[in-house]
């Protein structure tokens, strides 16, 4: 479980979302820790420990890059169908320490918003993250 701080920072496009629309956006923090490789270089850059349909925050060892692109891809097993995997685009938005000051956490906006990445990223949420 992620017991870390929590960031919230405000873009100018969010800025301009009307409070009741940003309720709709449910934030969960997962349960299991989903790893993320950079394919860009083939290296797991952290793992993710908040996720939305419009976003996630990862936390790893070396701080991100900021302002951006990044081609992801989440791996993990399904009990009942095996391996998987998601790819999507995400641009990197902030970077701070984790209140653990051994890791940073690292705020993307996900760039790909097709059914066949946020289908996935539901599921996801429904199976590792916690229940209202």
């Amino acid at each position: 479980m992620y017991l870390g701080k929590t960031h919230n920072p405000v873009s100018e496009e969010e800025s301009q979302i009307e409070e009741k629309d940003r309720r709709r956006v449910l934030r969960r923090h997962l349960i299991y820790y989903l790893r993320v490789w950079d394919l860009q270089s083939d290296e797991m850059i952290g793992h993710i420990v908040d996720i939305t349909t419009t976003g996630l925050m990862l936390i790893s060892e070396q701080p991100i890059e900021l302002n951006r692109k990044y081609e992801l891809e989440v791996r993990w097993h399904d009990p009942e169908s095996g391996p998987r995997k998601l790819r999507f685009n995400a641009e990197s938005r902030w970077c701070s320490n984790d209140i653990n000051s051994a890791f940073y956490d690292t705020g993307f906006k996900l760039l790909d918003r097709s059914m066949d990445v946020l289908e996935p990223i539901e599921e996801m949420i429904n199976e590792y993250g916690f229940n209202d």
